[in-house]
């Protein structure tokens, strides 16, 4: 495995609001839409701090069945059996984030695409996979995918995917999408703070006890326990992706399993993307774009957008930020 510099959004000593006399932390891992996820919410007392985060994992569990593509009664499911066939209706929620989806997808110039999942096909990251595949197979895999080919009706609030065989997936924006939802239904039970760990993608709120903002820890796995910078963030959310976490080797060449929905072939010239904004959803989708976009596409994406920052790794090694990252390039 070649080593790589990259982003790691790393939580230490911030959950200290045991010290409080007023506050206990309460803190639970475990696997949720197949990945670990870890809440952490200040309370009161403990009791009721373990009553909230089994209502977040409720919320979480409840964002699952809605859009697992492997569920096989879920609206996502649904419309994928559906494909080249009929409109199929779905829930308000679910159309709404499809449509923000597609909204993503057109500022990406669809470099984000939820309708990838057909490519799955192909590519293999689960050390199955041990020739390329062809470049017709690649062709193919990509005839099925293009944002543009979802079709939505607000009035009716119908999802229609255009091709027989064509699929959408939440895959890269999912997890974002259950932590604010999670986040969201805590702040309406008064938690006064806490973090939404996603595998990755992290949302938070509130303060500690002291008053202070969170800090985030930007780590280089090459030495994991070293920490270069720390970020403070207040009410805000972060989303990593790497080409050190899923690849496969073939004849000595890497691949990222992070694919170009609009090309068919893994993605190259990055290694990590660290998007900070307020929401999680828009880091989780924009982490994924912006590491397929590339590095100038992607600073001038975020620039664009207002409210998000970005810390993108190049394959030198090299760090580059946008405007409102303060720390030194050199860990």
């Amino acid at each position: 495995m070649k080593t790589v510099l990259s982003i790691v959004v790393l939580f230490f000593a911030i959950t200290v609001f045991s010290q409080s006399k007023d506050y206990v932390t309460v803190k639970k891992s475990l696997k949720l839409m197949g990945s670990r996820f870890d809440i952490t919410v200040v309370s009161v007392d403990e009791d009721l701090g373990y009553i909230n985060i089994q209502e977040a994992i409720g919320e979480i569990r409840r964002i699952e069945k809605m859009i697992s593509s492997w569920d096989a009664s879920s609206e996502t499911t649904l419309i994928n059996r559906n494909a080249g066939i009929k409109p199929v209706k779905v829930s308000l929620e679910l159309f709404k984030l499809i449509e923000r989806s597609k909204q993503i997808s057109e500022i990406t110039d669809g470099a984000f695409d939820i309708s990838y999942s057909s490519m799955d096909k192909i590519w293999k990251f689960d050390g199955s996979m041990t020739t390329m595949p062809t470049n017709q197979e690649i062709r193919e895999s990509v005839s099925k995918v293009g944002h543009k080919n979802i079709i939505l009706n607000s009035v009716d609030n119908t999802v229609f995917l255009k091709y027989k065989g064509m699929k959408i997936s939440f895959g890269a924006i999912g997890k974002g999408y259950a932590a604010d939802k999670a986040k969201e239904l805590l702040v309406s039970k008064q938690v006064p703070a806490g973090i939404i760990n996603a595998s990755g993608d992290l949302t938070t709120w509130g303060t500690k006890t002291s008053g202070e903002k969170w800090l985030i820890g930007i780590a280089n796995p090459l030495s994991k326990d070293k920490i270069f910078s720390w970020l403070p963030i207040l009410e805000s959310s972060v989303a990593t992706s790497g080409n050190y976490e899923k690849f496969v080797t073939i004849n000595g060449k890497k691949y990222t399993h992070i694919i170009d929905p609009r090309t068919g072939y893994p993605s190259a010239g990055i290694n990590s993307v660290s998007v900070f904004a307020k929401s999680a959803e828009l880091c989780d989708a924009l982490a994924t774009a912006i590491f397929i976009m590339g590095k100038n596409a992607g600073l001038s994406l975020v620039n664009q957008l207002g409210g998000t920052e970005v810390i993108i790794v190049d394959s030198a090694n090299k760090i580059h930020k946008s405007g409102g990252i303060l720390f030194d390039n050199n860990p």
